[in-house]
């Protein structure tokens, strides 16, 4: 059953002592199937373009896919490396992310929804940054 929630995106990239942060609001939707959880959500840009996420919250990893204005599809496994590639107007980037750790909180009841994880990220073979991702959701009344 799909249910409207009200989510909290919250990113901080860590660079040599410097902390770049970023937090978004969103009207989206959650279902669960089966043991997997799906929330989607639509941004726009300052000029703006859509861009559309779908994230995939499976018991032992995080699928965040971003389509429109902008794509990627960047998994997280926890102690893992994956790469994607990250697709823009001006170009495109290889990412290589390694996954530190995942922690999930489902939605259940009244309780708010929470996923948090904590990685680093190689931008076409770059050195490495710290990132942390995280998203609490609630259902919207």
């Amino acid at each position: 059953m799909e249910k409207q929630v009200r989510i909290e995106l919250h990113m901080e990239i860590e660079d040599d002592g410097l902390k770049e942060t970023s937090t978004s609001n969103q009207l989206g939707n959650y279902y669960q199937k089966g043991n997997v959880d799906v929330l989607t959500f639509e941004e726009k840009t300052e000029d703006n373009q859509t861009i559309r996420s779908l994230i995939t919250i499976y018991p032992e990893k995080v699928n965040i896919k971003r389509t429109g204005y902008v794509s990627m599809n960047q998994q997280f496994h926890s102690e893992h490396v994956t790469e994607n590639v990250y697709k823009h107007p001006h170009g495109h980037i290889h990412m290589e992310t390694y996954t530190k750790s995942i922690r999930y909180q489902a939605l259940e009841g009244n309780e708010e929804g929470q996923l948090y994880i904590q990685y680093t990220v190689k931008l076409n073979g770059q050195d490495e940054r710290n990132h942390s991702l995280r998203l609490n959701y609630k259902k919207e009344d």
